[in-house]
């Protein structure tokens, strides 16, 4: 059974107590949720959870290489946002704040990594639970192009990953990596060029 993140996550210091607001409904905006949690109603931010950690540890994933390391940078990313939910701007999207939070994670997790000489391995498993559905003869493919993700140095693989598995705007990217649009823009044309190359490299050394 997965490890990820169940607020059960919510810090040890803050017990969650019976609530006395109102029911949640499943329409509630996450800003909505938000101020919920902050009144005093933590079974919201289970709600945002629920919302959105599936897509995180799908991005980290295919940042990290491997489903623990991902569950691991999802977990901290969560507790991290429960902990600063009182600097949230409702004027933005959540998502885009928590993904600010995830990426700085994942950096420090590859930072950890670097420091300890590690090579980067995909788990061909883990990235088959995380890949977006494809036909059942494209394992060949999708494994080759998760070899070129992490092949990728990772400002390139992180914005091809909010581009075009997130899909993301080059607005939504610039808020959540503090990066210029013209900058990410570049990031990703080179990702798309340095793919291209290194899936050819990968299918003309097996041919």
């Amino acid at each position: 059974m997965g490890r990820g993140p169940s607020f059960a996550a919510l810090p040890a210091d803050e017990p969650l107590e019976e609530p006395t607001t109102s029911p949640i409904q499943a329409t509630e905006s996450d800003a909505a949720l938000v101020e919920r949690v902050l009144d005093g109603d933590p079974r919201a931010f289970a709600v945002l959870v629920r919302r959105h950690e599936h897509v995180c540890i799908r991005f980290a994933t295919r940042m990290l290489g491997t489903l623990e390391d991902a569950e691991d940078a999802t977990q901290e990313a969560l507790v991290r946002a429960y902990r600063a939910l009182g600097r949230y701007d409702s004027r933005g999207a959540f998502r885009t704040w928590l993904f600010a939070i995830l990426i700085n994670c994942c950096r420090t997790a590859l930072l950890r990594r670097a420091r300890r000489a590690r090579c980067i391995v995909a788990d061909s498993v883990s990235v088959a639970r995380a890949v977006a559905e494809q036909a059942p003869d494209a394992s060949e493919y999708r494994d080759a192009i998760q070899r070129a993700l992490m092949a990728l140095e990772p400002p390139q693989r992180e914005a091809f990953l909010m581009k075009h598995v997130e899909q993301l705007s080059y607005e939504e990217m610039a808020a959540i990596t503090g990066a210029g649009t013209s900058a990410l823009k570049m990031r990703v044309r080179r990702a798309c060029e340095r793919m291209q190359s290194l899936l050819e490299e990968d299918f003309d050394a097996r041919a």
